[in-house]
C-alpha cells in the first residue's frame, strides 16, 4: 500500500473541500482543514475520526495570509510535512458589470486570487525543502469561458489558471519535484450558489443548477486521482462537467 499523505484544504467545512477530505480520509491520509466556520470544521473533524482518519483543523480566512501560514504550520506541528495543498475555498457573486457591485468584485479577488496565492505562498517552503509536493488549484469552467454576469468571476478564475500554469513551470524549472494540477469544474452541486447577491440572477443560476449539476464527489474523486498518479506524473489542468452540460 502507499504511504498516504498529508493534505491541507482550504475551504473545507463545505462542499468540494469538505467531500475531498471525507474521501481521502477513507484511504488513511491526515488531513489539516481550513475554513472561517468553526463549528463546521469540528463536525466534519468527527466524520473523519469515525472513518479512522486523522485530521487537525483551524478557523481560516484566506484573504489574511497571516491565517493562511498559520494553517501550514500546523500541519507541519502536526504531521511533520505538508505533501498536498488544495486551494478550494471560492465564491461566484455574479453580477452584470453595469451594477457595479464593487463589494462583490472585491471579495472574489481576494478569496478566488488572493487566498489562491497565499496557499501557495503557505506550503511552497516546505516542500521546496522536502523536494516533493503537489498544490492543486480549484478554478471554474468560468476560466475557459466568459458570459454575462460571470466577467469579474471568470476574470478570477483566469486568473487562477495563470497563476497555476506559472507556478507550474516555476516548480518544473527548479526540478523541486512539486507538482501543479488545476481542477476546472462545470456546475457542480454545492453552495456556491448562495454567494450570488442578486436575488434574480441567483434564482435563476440555482434552476440551472437544479438540472445540470453533479453531486461533490466526482470532483473529490478527480482529485483523488490526480494525487495518486506516481510522482513523475501529473495532471496539470483538468476540466471536469455534467455530461449534459453545454456551455
Amino acid at each position: 500500500m502507499a504511504e498516504r499523505k498529508v493534505v491541507v484544504i482550504t475551504g473545507a467545512s463545505s462542499g468540494m473541500g469538505e467531500a475531498t477530505a471525507k474521501l481521502l480520509a477513507k484511504d488513511g491520509d491526515k488531513l489539516v482543514l481550513g475554513a472561517r466556520r468553526e463549528n463546521r470544521l469540528q463536525e466534519i473533524a468527527k466524520d473523519i475520526e469515525k472513518l479512522g482518519g486523522e485530521v487537525a483543523y483551524a478557523t481560516t480566512d484566506v484573504t489574511n495570509d497571516d491565517a493562511v501560514e498559520a494553517l501550514a504550520k500546523l500541519a507541519i506541528d502536526k504531521f511533520g510535512r505538508i505533501d498536498v495543498w488544495i486551494n478550494s475555498a471560492g465564491i461566484m457573486p455574479q453580477s452584470l458589470l453595469a451594477q457595479k457591485k464593487v463589494n462583490d468584485w472585491d471579495n472574489m479577488i481576494d478569496i478566488n486570487i488572493k487566498g489562491t496565492l497565499y496557499g501557495i505562498g503557505a506550503a511552497l517552503p516546505y516542500m521546496m525543502k522536502q523536494k516533493s509536493g503537489q498544490i492543486i488549484n480549484i478554478a471554474s469552467i468560468a476560466g475557459h469561458i466568459v458570459g454575462p454576469l460571470s466577467a469579474v468571476y471568470s476574470g478570477t478564475k483566469y486568473a487562477v489558471r495563470a497563476i497555476s500554469e506559472g507556478l507550474r513551470q516555476e516548480m518544473a524549472q527548479a526540478q523541486s519535484n512539486v507538482r501543479v494540477t488545476l481542477i476546472s469544474p462545470g456546475a457542480v452541486d454545492t453552495a456556491l450558489v448562495d454567494s450570488i447577491t442578486d436575488e434574480n440572477v441567483k434564482q435563476g443560476t440555482a434552476e440551472f443548477y437544479k438540472h445540470f449539476s453533479i453531486p461533490v464527489d466526482r470532483i473529490a474523486q478527480t482529485i483523488k486521482q490526480s494525487i495518486d498518479l506516481p510522482a513523475d506524473a501529473a495532471w496539470n489542468e483538468v476540466i471536469i462537467r455534467p455530461t449534459s452540460q453545454q456551455m
